[in-house]
């Protein structure tokens, strides 16, 4: 089973709506994570996650949060919006989040993660699933949370085999995402490092007891990896390009229509190639990125 990771400023509802139209496939998407912010939610996060873009999509919520009091006020809000499941960011690395204890931080917060069973249990009518690492700086303190995740009934936990202090780079620690599948009674979905079909496959041979696998920098490089892993082959690149062309073309085209300006629409639609030099080539890659107007942008564009 394939799902596509959530990523702040990339994987809006437009960007889900598009990926599914030009892709297709029965995969899971995620809202990048939603926050407590004064007491209530922010509005740009509700607007997304009810956006009409995501009608005939599988979509789940993702919220982020540093303790209970944060957590519940979140859930109900979704709740009363429709949801009927939401992932649990246990896994954020960004020291804007983990330094006020959200994210990866939470893993350490024994206290507030015993509190976790109880105030699920206030939300009978939704499914949750819960994304993590390893820990904030040491890969082993998963071993101190496994307990409490195991007395939850999650749908899937999914693990990123680094801990937060090692952001994206460094080698994945394998051998406790081994340890870590083993301990888990929940499902457990592998996410990182996943940017060909040849990296899917593989990973499916080491790990055939996972329940799935998440996409995430790798499919906003390479916007065909899921449809290519569903099918188990890698497409050609001439398809790969024009399949991505169709997708930024649709994409653009609707960022004209909701927003003014090149300021805020190159704000918008520049982050779509910003993990996909490898796929597109440096040159291309580098005049989009130095790009100041659209005009600069669509010649830039036309170099791919």
């Amino acid at each position: 089973m394939i799902y596509l990771a959530p990523v702040q400023g990339h994987t809006d509802a437009a960007w889900r709506y598009f990926h599914h139209e030009i892709y297709g496939g029965d995969h899971t998407y995620y809202t990048p994570f939603i926050r407590n912010e004064k007491g209530g939610f922010r509005d740009r996060d509700m607007k997304d996650f009810t956006s009409e873009l995501n009608k005939g999509l599988t979509l789940v919520p993702q919220v982020i949060f540093k303790d209970m009091e944060e957590l519940r006020p979140l859930l109900a809000g979704l709740s009363d919006a429709g949801a009927v499941s939401a992932d649990l960011n246990m896994g954020c690395p960004f020291p804007l989040q983990t330094a006020r204890g959200r994210g990866a931080a939470f893993i350490g917060n024994n206290e507030e993660l015993k509190n976790l069973p109880a105030i699920l249990e206030e939300f009978p009518q939704m499914k949750f699933s819960v994304k993590m690492r390893l820990g904030y700086s040491d890969p082993t303190e998963w071993r101190n949370a496994i307990d409490v995740l195991n007395a939850l009934n999650l749908d899937h936990v999914t693990l990123h085999p680094r801990v937060a202090k090692e952001q994206y780079g460094g080698e994945l620690h394998y051998d406790e995402f081994a340890d870590f599948l083993k301990a888990s009674v929940n499902p457990v979905v592998f996410n990182g490092e996943i940017k060909t079909p040849e990296d899917y496959i593989a990973l499916g041979s080491r790990f055939p007891e996972a329940k799935g696998f998440m996409l995430g920098r790798g499919a906003l490089g390479r916007p065909s990896l899921p449809e290519e892993c569903a099918a188990g082959k890698t497409l050609d690149k001439e398809d790969r390009i024009g399949k991505m062309m169709r997708f930024h073309g649709m994409l653009l085209k609707h960022y004209e229509s909701v927003l003014c300006g090149d300021s805020q629409i190159l704000s918008k639609i520049k982050p779509f190639w910003e993990y996909a030099e490898e796929e597109i080539g440096r040159k291309a890659w580098k005049a989009i990125k130095k790009a100041s107007n659209r005009a600069k942008y669509n010649s830039a564009v036309a170099m791919i």
